[in-house]
């Protein structure tokens, strides 16, 4: 596999790298100002931190999910909805600083960010940093498939681009949501008498979902897990309609649930809390749904494959239409997509971030 510096020496080309900047009678590097430490991406002039995994005097928040927004931090900037989301999750409040998408905010140090929609979940945002004529474009985890959830992602020029690669290898091609979302539908016609379980994270996963049925025009009520309640009011608040949701602990009687479909943390599926319903079958909403193994691990009899994450179409395709002059790779698959922009030759480098889970997509 090429590395950055060897690619060079293999004669491939970067595309359009700036040049070294002349600072009074030194030479700076190109994106010599931004940082990648073990705990996140220290922008050094402002000193602040995009998406820590320990607490830090200033951070920058792309979205809520736990592996890239904690409390402790002295000073939070994020989008208004984001914040919500972790005053929520982590209890956080002090400090916080709402960015809105499009907003541009000076850090300090001659840099200045702005929030831009990513398409991951409610309030998601990648970071446009701009310093010394540089413009760098911080993801975090995006999608470019449609989300009635979340505003879509917005394809944004820059010089350096820091891109996941949670599904960075070519097998991972997520099908139209529409397909998954109709063989729910069909499980739960041929099973009247049982109820349909669908394993979702409990942060944009299990409100998609529930958003995709009623665009496909299922208006029954949908039951709820205790643990999804508080997330799913949080999207409606923030004008996402769910439509009627109730929570199981809720129905009058085993038999209620007969026909329905009910909406449950992962760790729910195969829980002593899933035998208060009626013979269940077992669905699970995830990228990694792909990968058979991981179904049967979990004992799930229906595998829908509904990520929140860029599949590897999404992500190639978006490092060509944005076509910086390099690309650093973080937190998935890194070797593939590396080995990728080698062979295009593109200029990249793999990141070594800490913390940085798959979650249950």
């Amino acid at each position: 596999m090429l590395g950055p510096d060897r690619a060079g020496a293999a004669g491939l080309k970067p595309r359009n790298r700036p040049a070294r900047l002349r600072v009074g009678t030194l030479v700076r590097a190109p994106f010599s100002w931004i940082r990648p430490e073990p705990w996140g991406i220290h922008i050094v002039p402002a000193d602040a931190w995009v998406d820590p995994s320990r607490p830090v005097p200033r951070a920058l928040v792309t979205h809520g999910h736990a592996d890239h927004a904690r409390a402790g931090h002295g000073e939070t900037i994020a989008t208004p909805a984001t914040l919500a989301i972790m005053a929520l999750r982590y209890g956080t409040g002090e400090g916080a600083v709402p960015a809105a998408y499009g907003e541009t905010i000076a850090l300090g140090g001659g840099v200045a960010a702005t929030f831009l929609p990513a398409g991951h979940v409610l309030g998601s945002a990648q970071i446009l940093l701009e310093h010394a004529g540089e413009r760098v474009i911080i993801t975090g985890d995006y999608k470019r498939s449609p989300d009635p959830t979340c505003a879509p992602f917005a394809l944004t020029p820059c010089d350096l681009l820091i891109t996941e690669a949670t599904f960075g290898l070519p097998v991972f091609t997520h099908p139209p949501i529409a397909g998954e979302i109709a063989k729910l539908l069909e499980a739960r016609a041929e099973n009247p008498d049982s109820c349909i379980l669908v394993g979702a994270y409990a942060l944009g996963k299990a409100q998609r979902v529930i958003a995709e049925l009623r665009a496909a025009g299922h208006a029954d009520t949908i039951w709820l897990h205790g643990a999804m309640a508080a997330m799913c009011r949080l999207y409606e608040e923030h004008g996402v309609a769910l439509g009627d949701l109730r929570l199981v602990s809720d129905a009058p009687s085993k038999e209620a649930l007969r026909g329905a479909i009910v909406i449950a943390p992962p760790a729910a599926l195969n829980d002593r809390w899933s035998r208060r319903l009626p013979d269940p079958v077992t669905a699970m909403a995830s990228g990694w749904m792909r990968v058979r193994q991981r179904a049967r691990q979990r004992g799930v009899e229906l595998p829908l494959v509904i990520s929140d994450h860029a599949d590897w179409g999404e992500l190639t395709g978006t490092i060509a239409e944005v076509n910086p002059a390099e690309t650093w790779i973080t937190h998935g698959r890194e070797e593939a997509l590396l080995r990728w922009c080698a062979l295009t030759q593109r200029r990249a480098r793999a990141l070594a971030l800490v913390g940085y889970e798959d979650e249950d997509d």
